[in-house]
């Protein structure tokens, strides 16, 4: 499903020996390297190399081509040691992204930590595609000029700065409601420099959707994890926030709220893009169906599995 972690994010499965503490010991940088790459390896994660050269570049900023290049170097006691703390880190399960403290979308370079949901490539398609309709529906609006738009369940901020970057005269307003989340979201949006209002709401409060009208677009990556999946997830999903996870019962709790109180709000044909489980296209797609919406598609992702659903109102 769209919340387990692909090669370019890493899966980790177990947690590696305990080491006892060791004297110092010079090493060049290609030593430093394969012993950080050996112990993810020992670890079982998914991409062993790939962290341990993510590592290695915040640390030492170099690539692979410049540790080719320099690898005989040494690599100096404080690197060194801050190196192998992060190796550990790693090799203990904490997500490669929340150590970086930034992970890429589209065209961004967004701030993450613990508390916000880590975004994913597959969200990618979410943006695209209510980009896409966006112009599609209202093709007067060049580069989406006069054009409101909502994201809902905003986290990072990434589904509404994207858009924002597709669509630059639009205005977007991103909704968030857990606080840590918050934070980032408004870092990102400070960061960016797009026009995109982060504010700290319940979307599934009917009061807060009350006070949007005439949206031309909503664009949502909610929770939709069914509740009784969340404790035989991914370890490294499990240490991302539980409320951007749990979609309850059986995971269509937002979608539920997204038709009910936000299709609404949209304009005569505005449009409303979420992304969903692999196995909820249909589900979310007859939601979209009841509440009104029409020219309903389901969009697959990268691997072939349902991962978008949007609507024309």
């Amino acid at each position: 499903m769209g919340r387990t972690l692909s090669r370019r994010r890493g899966s980790g499965r177990r947690n590696p020996p305990e080491r006892p503490c060791e004297e110092y010991v010079p090493m060049t940088l290609k030593e430093v390297y394969q012993e950080g790459k050996k112990t993810l390896t020992e670890a079982e994660l998914e991409s062993p190399a790939f962290d341990a050269i993510s590592l290695f570049h915040k640390v030492f900023g170099m690539d692979r081509q410049a540790l080719a290049i320099h690898g005989a170097a040494d690599a100096g006691e404080v690197r060194q040691e801050r190196y192998r703390a992060l190796i550990r880190e790693r090799a203990a399960g904490r997500p490669l992204q929340y150590i970086l403290g930034s992970w890429p979308f589209m065209d961004l370079e967004l701030e993450v930590g613990e508390g916000v949901l880590i975004p994913r490539e597959e969200t990618e398609l979410l943006v695209y595609t209510g980009a896409r309709r966006l112009a599609q529906a209202f093709p007067s609006m060049t580069e989406g000029k006069g054009l409101r738009a909502a994201d809902l369940c905003a986290g990072t901020g990434a589904v509404a700065l994207g858009l924002a970057g597709l669509l630059p005269q639009a205005s977007v307003a991103a909704l968030e409601l857990e606080e840590e989340a918050f934070v980032y979201l408004q870092r990102n949006c400070r960061r960016m420099g797009r026009r995109v209002q982060p504010l700290r709401c319940d979307i599934c409060r009917p009061s807060t959707a009350e006070q949007f009208g005439g949206l031309h677009g909503i664009l949502s990556n909610p929770p939709y994890i069914r509740s009784a999946e969340l404790p035989v997830l991914q370890r490294e999903v499990r240490r991302e926030p539980q409320s951007a996870l749990d979609g309850g019962t059986d995971g269509l709790h937002f979608y539920r709220c997204i038709t009910a109180l936000w299709v609404p709000r949209l304009v005569r044909g505005g449009v409303c893009a979420v992304e969903t489980g692999e196995d909820q296209g249909r589900a979310v797609a007859a939601l979209f169906e009841q509440s009104g919406l029409r020219e309903v598609r389901v969009e697959k992702d990268f691997n072939g599995l349902d991962r978008v659903v949007s609507g024309i109102r």
